[in-house]
């Protein structure tokens, strides 16, 4: 039905053979994309040099998203070996224990900061990058969750966080219309991730997630890879701004 090839994919999130970003890494890289993958830091870099190198990566990065320096150098490579990208995928959260695991009301001033830079303005940043390699167009996308939106018992500060990131998705498509660019905020249901697992009693919201979403079982990795391929279509191009909720209907049932 389509095709990525020739398409050139940069992925920023994938920790282990778990998470979303490496999902959506095989699926792209499935559908003939090109790809680009980062890695966190030297300690990070054991568990994803071979996911990267299972997946035929062209290039394959360290990238911490607070290091500005690091972030444009990570752009110039794509530039200097590709000359072009058309699809950017940022999957990216954080927020220090103390603050997610306590009240939103008292969260830190310091902790609050440190969430929405690097779980929402960097993805921000990342796109004003990627804004230049993409004259003909291209694909951004990001990853949200069901708390942005509605109280989920112990995500705590990071749903605010996530209302913010959807937000800037919308404004940002809005601005980027124009050029070609279409921009996404995936949102997959409760799912078992590494950075799920910092949450306090999430085996708890798997299984009422099983349990009531009409699909009754918990999203995959392989299915969120699946609609990120489409959105990053040209079949896809006139679909944007959009919050896509992957979650077998869970958002849908009281």
């Amino acid at each position: 039905m389509f095709s990525l090839e020739g398409r050139k994919a940069l992925i920023v999130g994938v920790a282990n053979d778990h998470s979303i970003a490496y999902g959506v890494a095989k699926a792209l890289r499935a559908q003939g994309a090109d790809i680009a993958i980062t890695y966190l830091n030297s300690k990070a870099e054991p568990y994803v040099r071979p996911l990267a190198e299972a997946l035929d990566a062209s290039l394959f990065l360290p990238l911490d998203v607070t290091d500005d320096a690091q972030t444009a150098d990570v752009f110039k490579c794509i530039a200097e070996k590709w000359g072009k990208l058309d699809i950017l995928v940022h999957s990216v959260a954080f927020c220090p224990l103390e603050d997610l695991h306590g009240r939103v009301v008292d969260v830190s001033r310091g902790g609050f900061g440190q969430a929405m830079d690097i779980s929402v303005h960097s993805f921000l940043r990342m796109i004003r990058l990627a804004e230049p390699l993409m004259p003909d167009g291209g694909t951004c996308m990001t990853v949200s969750f069901q708390g942005s939106g509605k109280v989920v018992d112990n995500y705590n500060i990071m749903g605010p966080v996530k209302a913010a990131l959807e937000s800037v998705t919308r404004y940002a498509a809005a601005e980027l219309g124009p050029k070609g660019i279409s921009v996404h905020a995936l949102s997959p249901g409760p799912m078992a991730t590494r950075a799920a697992s910092g949450l306090s009693h999430f085996d708890a919201l798997l299984a009422d997630a099983s349990s009531r979403a009409p699909t009754h079982h918990v999203v995959t990795i392989d299915e969120v890879g699946a609609y990120a391929a489409f959105l990053s279509s040209r079949e896809a191009s006139s679909v944007t701004g959009g919050v896509h909720m992957i979650d077998g209907g869970y958002s849908i049932v009281a």
